[in-house]
């Protein structure tokens, strides 16, 4: 089935995406998706020839019985040289660990992680889950913002519909639109939002607009900086809790494990360096 809506020319095909491919030879100038969350049960045994650079799959297939990581990995590989990508995905997906956390790195090294929006919960209409929103840009790494990534904590920006739903008004959504063009150095856009959007922007930086990081809303991070927090692309844990906001319990949860993980690092290590002692007292002992 073809489509198109204001310009923008589609082709939509029914069957299962990760085991037949119907649009195998798609290079998009740009990719949206809201893919189901945490899948299993995909038969990997069945993608082993779509693994590698140039294909489907260029970073590798996660050993995990999770399918977020081959959602991301399709979204990525359909783009262009310049193309550029926004999905949903979970917040789990930022911050897993093992085969997953080497693929994260692979993207990031790749420079083709742009944006990182962290969404509250209730913006769906069928589940309550907070989630992530993941902007690629195959274009950045030619660009002075090749080395970093926008981290955006959009948690506290919604309006309440009725007590289970939250959405964003025209005027938020042009906030948070030109705050990104702001770091992208693009021309700045009102059609959304307006004289409101305009006034918000200015006065969080400033009247000639000019991007910088703001605690508790907005950081570029470096690639060192991504690094040392395990590759991690969870908004939260670069944007930091502007004065005067109360720690949410997700916020405290995420710190909380990334201290346990810490935690755990240092008793490997010092039981490690507990045997070395050992052994070194015992050559020297001649025991």
């Amino acid at each position: 089935m073809n489509l198109a809506i204001r310009g923008i020319d589609a082709q939509i095909a029914h069957g299962d995406t990760f085991h037949n491919d119907r649009h195998p030879d798609l290079k998009a100038d740009y990719v949206i998706a809201n893919p189901p969350f945490n899948v299993n049960a995909v038969d990997k045994e069945r993608l082993k020839d779509s693994v590698g650079i140039g294909r489907r799959f260029p970073f590798g297939l996660p050993r995990t019985d999770n399918a977020n990581y081959l959602w991301i990995q399709l979204f990525y590989s359909a783009l262009n040289v310049k193309g550029r990508a926004g999905f949903v995905m979970a917040n789990s997906a930022s911050d897993a660990r093992s085969s997953e956390q080497d693929i994260r790195r692979q993207l990031v090294e790749s420079r083709s992680v742009d944006v990182m929006v962290a969404v509250g919960p209730n913006m769906f209409y069928t589940v309550t889950l907070p989630c992530t929103l993941w902007f690629f840009d195959k274009g950045k790494a030619k660009t002075p913002r090749a080395d970093t990534i926008l981290f955006l904590d959009a948690r506290h920006i919604y309006r309440q519909i009725d007590r289970a739903h939250r959405d964003w008004t025209p005027a938020q959504i042009g906030f948070l639109g030109n705050l990104v063009r702001l770091y992208r150095g693009e021309t700045l856009d009102f059609t959304l939002g307006g004289a409101n959007a305009k006034t918000k922007l200015e006065e969080i930086f400033g009247k000639k607009s000019k991007y910088s990081d703001v605690l508790g809303l907005c950081r570029a991070a470096t690639l060192a900086q991504i690094e040392a927090e395990g590759w991690s692309l969870n908004p939260g844990r670069y944007v930091g809790v502007a004065p005067g906001e109360e720690v949410t319990d997700e916020d405290f949860k995420e710190q909380l494990e990334t201290l346990n993980e810490e935690l755990e690092t240092l008793n490997t290590q010092a039981h490690e360096l507990e045997q070395t002692i050992a052994r070194n007292v015992a050559d020297l002992l001649d025991v």
